[in-house]
């Protein structure tokens, strides 16, 4: 087999979910973050419980005016950059989500044998952005047909994802993909592939911040590695 076969059988392993049973060990310490955004001076995590735990999902309490939702479109650095720069924003972070490891770490979840995909967990003002102008961005930073890849960047740790916190969250993302989906059909791209669904159900239920060099990526090496492969496609007005 040559170097290149080699390269890419091992590019096709990376495309397969891991099952739970197989997913890496992990850990029970969480990653330490950052106390305040490097851009919006907002905090990455909000408030715990009277316990000391951040429900849901990791998270934490962002009180009563903010909305949160977990966004993947393959490398987080680049996507994070692009969604901290949307007016109504609050925060944002990077993270892993939708897979099985406790509290993994980048190298871990590079060798898809976590079940992660690098996400952004943001957290906006539903008073300033809509959720359907929020997921427009989203849909149109990326291209939700390339199933567990993004561009050159291939693997289950890439593929395209939306978690929500509620159900009618979750039920205006499956909307919005559809909405979307015959513009992408008829550019000639194929279904969308995108995976929708509440953070509860994805996984082991968890939103894992990544190490704190991840964190604003972009802001602290300006220079560094983008990756989205945009259709370059308008979303459609619901």
């Amino acid at each position: 087999m040559s170097l290149f076969d080699r390269m890419m059988a091992a590019a096709d392993v990376k495309r397969v979910m891991v099952s739970p049973d197989e997913a890496l060990p992990g850990r029970s310490t969480p990653m330490p973050i950052p106390e305040e955004h490097r851009v919006l001076h907002h905090p990455l995590r909000g408030r715990p419980d009277p316990a000391g735990a951040f429900p849901p999902g990791g998270i934490g309490d962002w009180g009563d005016d903010l909305r949160a939702v977990i966004l993947a479109g393959g490398c987080f650095w680049g996507i994070e950059e692009i969604l901290w720069q949307v007016p109504g924003v609050y925060t944002t972070a990077a993270g892993y989500a939708g897979g099985y490891t406790p509290n993994p770490t980048y190298e871990e979840v590079c060798t898809a044998r976590t079940g992660h995909t690098e996400s952004s967990l943001v957290v906006y003002d539903p008073r300033t952005l809509t959720f359907d102008d929020l997921l427009a961005v989203f849909f149109t930073a990326h291209d939700p047909t390339q199933e567990m890849r993004q561009g050159n960047d291939i693997g289950t740790q890439y593929r395209s994802a939306i978690f929500t916190f509620d159900d009618a969250d979750n039920d205006a993302a499956e909307a919005a993909a559809r909405r979307f989906a015959p513009v992408l059909a008829e550019a000639g791209y194929g279904p969308v592939t995108t995976e929708i669904s509440l953070l509860a159900d994805a996984g082991d239920g968890n939103f894992y911040y990544a190490e704190p060099y991840h964190q604003q990526y972009l802001d602290a090496n300006p220079n560094g590695y983008r990756c989205h492969a945009a259709t370059g496609l308008s979303f459609p007005k619901a």
